[in-house]
């Protein structure tokens, strides 16, 4: 029986950034991987998601290069994004493990199951702790419709275990982020994608009309359209191809579909009833405020406990656990203060509430707004799309949350999370000095345009 001071089940960005946090502050600690070191996340999600992203915008950008006096347009093949990814990752990943081998936490491969609520089995080899954390993630959720088949049904996993099949119409299923960010980097990376969902893109997100509306706008621009209320009815694999019998009544044949319909939190073979920790109707793990399980020593982080399933929030819950082993019940989750992000035709990103919040806590939003449209910098990148919005609290001058829309989004909102949470967040923003020119001046604009709108000069300025 081999002894630590904590064991972290997962290697994602939760579980890796536990396991490090941790052993930084003096405890011992082993970190257990079933599959490859770096989870969802690093070898099927956001990293080789955000590569082949960037590619898909350097495409796209292409179109508008003769107005910059570039001649010629750009093109790309996703064979190519797919060994370009590859690549990083490897990077990536080799890097990570470097790492933790030079901290000194203790590396096991193999599938981790619960013994009791101190002892973790993986394979031969059994491990005792006095804190868990399990960080087990996700996996994708497959819609009873859609038989899984190699090269021809697939999900998100499976596009990036194994080079992409062969073919170029792809039926896309799903309209939340990830159908939203596939339909977008697919269509770019030399597919004709017939993106079928229940809803429109983001319908059931917090971003404002306002933001969606310019997504909707980028995606049309790039000839890119979702038929929506289009349920398969049937999906038939043949050798050739797939058909799709949808809702409306229509069918279409397509060489293979990639179904970016949700994921499902992780638990499988985790044994959590032998450690007695409780999972809810859902199959999430049952948390507290402080990110504990039903057995106060043993927390859970990211997708495995937190509906939101990214790894912004993993990261985030990674910090608060290790807090409170460290020193129990001194941090909360804070979900609002981490940032949500959607790399689609155009960037999205938000933290904190949003009006309709706002509204449900009994709060009066005051909104302050400043678009790119007339930004030197967004100017010169030919990229004018999108704004900063900021909401505020109308009596206290609060800040409550924030949006951010267009190129660079991702960043930006970085600036806003780093003053999010002080209740003189707008004053900061109003009296920081900013590079021009530069897409966060509008940061300031908008708290300029808010103090000014809702009389809030007192609380922004000072006087």
């Amino acid at each position: 029986m081999q002894q630590f001071d904590l064991i972290v089940i997962g290697s994602g960005p939760g579980g890796y950034r536990a396991a490090v946090l941790a052993n930084l502050r003096g405890l011992s600690v082993a970190i257990i991987e079933q599959a490859d070191w770096g989870g969802c996340c690093l070898n099927r999600g956001c990293v080789p998601k955000k590569d082949w992203h960037h590619t898909a915008q350097l495409v796209a950008a292409s179109k508008n290069f003769a107005r910059r006096g570039i001649s010629g347009t750009l093109s790309a093949e996703l064979d190519g994004a797919w060994q370009h990814q590859k690549k990083v990752v490897e990077t990536v990943r080799d890097s990570y493990t470097d790492y933790m081998k030079r901290l000194g936490i203790s590396a096991f491969n193999g599938t981790a199951h619960f013994v009791d609520a101190h002892t973790v089995a993986v394979g031969e080899a059994r491990l005792n702790a006095k804190h868990i954390i399990i960080a087990t993630g996700s996996s994708p959720l497959v819609p009873d419709a859609y038989p899984l088949t190699p090269g021809r049904v697939l999900t998100t996993d499976d596009l990036f275990n194994h080079t992409p099949p062969a073919g170029k119409r792809v039926a896309l299923v799903g309209s939340g982020v990830i159908g939203t960010e596939f339909a977008f980097i697919l269509s770019q990376l030399g597919r004709e994608v017939l993106w079928i969902a229940n809803s429109k893109p983001l319908a059931n997100s917090a971003y404002s009309q306002p933001a969606l509306k310019i997504l909707y706008e980028a995606l049309a621009r790039q000839d890119i359209r979702v038929r929506t209320g289009c349920r398969a009815q049937c999906v038939e694999v043949l050798p050739d191809g797939v058909r799709l019998t949808l809702g409306d009544g229509s069918v279409e044949t397509v060489d293979w579909v990639l179904l970016g319909t949700g994921r499902r939190p992780h638990t499988d073979n985790l044994a959590a009833d032998a450690a007695g920790v409780a999972l809810d109707a859902k199959g999430f793990v049952k948390v507290n405020a402080y990110l504990q399980t039903s057995v106060p020593h043993i927390y859970a982080i990211g997708d495995v406990a937190n509906p939101r399933m990214t790894a912004n929030q993993a990261l985030a819950d990674a910090a608060v656990a290790v807090a409170n082993i460290l020193s129990p019940d001194s941090r909360k989750q804070d979900v609002g203060a981490v940032p949500e992000l959607v790399y689609s035709a155009v960037e999205l990103g938000r933290i904190g509430m949003n009006e309709d919040d706002a509204e449900d806590a009994e709060l009066e939003p005051a909104v302050g707004f400043a678009a790119f449209e007339t930004n030197p910098r967004a100017l010169g990148q030919d990229d004018t799309d999108g704004f900063v919005r900021l909401i505020a609290d109308m009596d206290s001058g609060a800040l409550l949350g924030a949006e951010v829309v267009g190129a660079e989004a991702g960043e930006m909102i970085h600036a806003i999370a780093q003053q999010f949470g002080h209740d003189d967040a707008l004053a900061r923003f109003a009296g920081m000095f900013y590079n021009h020119p530069a897409r966060t001046e509008e940061i300031q604009n908008a708290t300029e345009t808010l103090a000014a709108k809702w009389g809030l000069a007192q609380q922004v300025f000072g006087a």
